[in-house]
């Protein structure tokens, strides 16, 4: 099973320089956080929880940093947050799907209105994007001393839709309902995901030019650089030319 998946490699690429902000920490604490509120602080009995632990692994999050997010989201009268979604268009039809975790709604979406309308897009109604995005496990994993053809196997037998290898990663996709046996496979192995999240992967992609598709990755960037903002998806098509003006 193989091919190349241009939308995981961007992904994994934009995951990468996230990495060195720390944006990405912050994301993480916030993963720990809910994951303790809708369960509890012993990862052996939250799977949600061994997830955003081993996606901080995956950042190089310090130990200590880890378990100060997991003894402060345990605390009572700690922050709350709650996850929300909304659907949006951005200019010349892009259709944009962004997941938050936020103390105060009200700031969000306000936010998210303001970065709309500097950049000429609008909220759609809930669930108007659904039919445009499939849910999908997506896990990166460095290939280090794994043999390919093994590793594929046992990804394949776990219930892996595609697997691509490049520049020594891995990226295995799944369906939304495999994402928990996929991680539990993993476990099994001894192999530890660079990263493991369920991803919104557009079915079908708006082709826009050049010029117009970098100010469209000017919302997407200002979306994503929002505190209570913790993924954006969208179904622009990533053009080399578009992907080199990015570098």
């Amino acid at each position: 099973m193989s091919g190349h998946n241009k939308w995981s490699t961007i992904k994994r690429k934009k995951g990468a320089l996230d990495a060195k902000r720390s944006k990405a920490f912050s994301k993480i604490i916030k993963d720990i956080n809910v994951a303790i509120k809708e369960g509890d602080a012993d990862p052996e009995n939250n799977p949600r929880l061994r997830l955003a632990i081993a996606n901080a692994k995956g950042v190089n999050m310090p130990k200590e940093n880890i378990t100060r997010a997991i003894s402060k989201a345990s605390e009572k009268g700690g922050a709350s947050f709650s996850e929300t979604t909304y659907e949006a268009y951005g200019s010349h039809g892009v259709a944009i799907f962004i997941e938050c975790t936020t103390d105060n709604e009200k700031r969000t979406i306000a936010n998210v209105r303001m970065y709309l309308n500097k950049y000429n897009g609008s909220l759609g109604t809930n669930g108007s994007l659904r039919f445009i995005f499939d849910r999908k496990g997506i896990f990166t994993i460095q290939q280090g001393t794994l043999v390919q053809d093994e590793f594929e196997m046992e990804m394949i037998e776990a219930g892996a839709e595609d697997i691509t290898l490049e520049d020594g990663v891995f990226t295995v996709t799944t369906a939304l309902e495999d994402f928990g046996a996929m991680l539990k496979r993993l476990e099994e192995l001894g192999i530890e995901a660079e990263n493991a999240e369920l991803e919104r992967i557009p079915k079908t992609y708006v082709k826009v030019e050049l010029e117009d598709a970098k100010k469209v990755m000017k919302l997407i960037d200002l979306l994503e650089d929002d505190d209570d903002v913790q993924n954006v998806f969208h179904n622009m098509e990533m053009s080399d030319e578009l992907m080199d003006s990015m570098e």
